[in-house]
């Protein structure tokens, strides 16, 4: 029986950049940092609230992620947040541009887009 979501593994074409945006944009926490000489590869472990949640990954040249039309398998990586404005004005003041607030129009909840440096979409959903 599934119990939870372990995590979400990324790969990012350049990682300082991907590093920086995970953790002092966003604010996830660093639980551990490897580099995988013989894959020439970084691994970080990320963690939000706790949680471990993420593990972002360097590899030598991975192919762009198809992105417009949208394409078959997962779609974003979505983050629940308190008070969506409050969000959106600090990911703007870091330089993230941000798509406008909407309301689902199923939950009547607000949510935005923006995307990480690899035009991977991230969303923020107001879950209060």
């Amino acid at each position: 029986m599934l119990k939870s979501i372990h995590h979400i593994a990324i790969i990012c074409s350049d990682y300082e950049k991907s590093k920086a945006f995970y953790v002092d944009t966003l604010g996830l926490e660093v639980i551990q940092e490897n580099y995988r000489a013989a894959r020439q590869s970084y691994k970080l472990d990320l963690s939000l609230n706790g949680t471990y949640v993420i593990e972002l990954f360097s590899f030598p040249d991975p192919p762009m992620r198809p992105t417009r039309p949208e394409a078959r398998g997962l779609r974003h990586l979505a983050f629940a947040v308190d008070n969506i404005e409050e969000q959106v004005k600090k990911l703007n003041a870091k330089g993230v541009q941000t798509e406008p607030i909407r309301i689902d129009e199923f939950t009547n909840k607000k949510f935005t887009f923006f995307s990480d440096p690899d035009d991977l979409p991230i969303e923020f959903y107001e879950a209060s």
